[in-house]
């Protein structure tokens, strides 16, 4: 029998739409067995869509003690989902320019004039990231978090947790967090953050770091080629890496960079 959480709505909710048919898959998708990166991870069997319904539905609600239970689930789903609800909660702050102030005094009792819901959103990211600990659990929280937050900012966060992330999904963070830069037209995070990452030894940095390339290249494709060229770093990084890097270059040039 399912325990729902008292005074939790996130939590609550997410607990009720648990479907056990699901779980294997899920499992199986995410790599939990031994020796896989997800080794040892629980799921509930909620699909993401479901997950961000329920979200959509309840993000005002939560606080930091919810947050702070939610992403110490043992369960997958449930941490996204604190994730998903920190950035909304971040987005409608940033958006807003200056805080929704019944948000604020829900959100966070330590929330003043000096530390925004917005900043208190990032330090809560940053705090907890021993707890996103899978690609998704990244890609979908990193970017619009922490990316966004650092548009207007020194970004050499990125750099460091790119260089000395604890663990690889906190340097995945460092190099997809620059997919808002890349929305921006700005591009020279990412290729200083995928150098630092070139000879990783781990397939998901490689893969992270060639879709990023690719998004880079999708908004300047001679920038993309100065870099892959210059240093011939097209013959030194990882075979996955560089066919993630050139997917949308025509045939011929794919081929060229392959065979080399």
């Amino acid at each position: 029998m399912t325990v729902i959480a008292a005074g939790n709505s996130l939590l609550s909710a997410m607990l009720a739409h648990a479907d056990p048919s699901q779980v294997a898959g899920l499992s199986r998708f995410f790599k939990t067995g031994p020796g896989q990166y997800g080794e040892g991870d629980k799921f509930l069997g909620i699909k993401v869509p479901v997950t961000r319904e329920v979200v959509k539905g309840c993000w005002r609600e939560v606080d930091l003690a919810a947050l702070e239970e939610c992403i110490s689930s043992e369960y997958h789903e449930v941490r996204l989902a604190a994730l998903l609800a920190l950035v909304q909660i971040f987005s409608h702050a940033k958006r807003s320019g200056t805080d929704d102030i019944s948000l604020a005094e829900h959100f966070s009792a330590r929330t003043t004039k000096y530390q925004s819901v917005a900043r208190v959103c990032v330090d809560f990211y940053l705090a907890h990231t021993q707890y996103i600990n899978n690609w998704d659990l990244v890609d979908l929280s990193c970017y619009p978090l922490l990316g966004e937050w650092l548009l207007d900012k020194d970004r050499s966060l990125l750099y460091d947790l790119a260089r000395n992330g604890k663990t690889l999904w906190e340097q995945r963070i460092g190099i997809v967090s620059t997919m808002t830069f890349i929305r921006h037209g700005q591009l020279d995070d990412t290729f200083a953050i995928a150098d630092i990452l070139l000879n990783h030894p781990h397939d998901l940095i490689h893969k992270a770091v060639g879709w990023l390339l690719r998004e880079a290249g999708k908004r300047d494709k001679v920038a993309l080629e100065s870099w892959l060229q210059e240093r011939d770093r097209a013959s030194l990084m990882p075979r996955t890496m560089l066919r993630y890097a050139i997917e949308k270059f025509p045939e011929d040039e794919r081929q060229r960079y392959l065979k080399r």
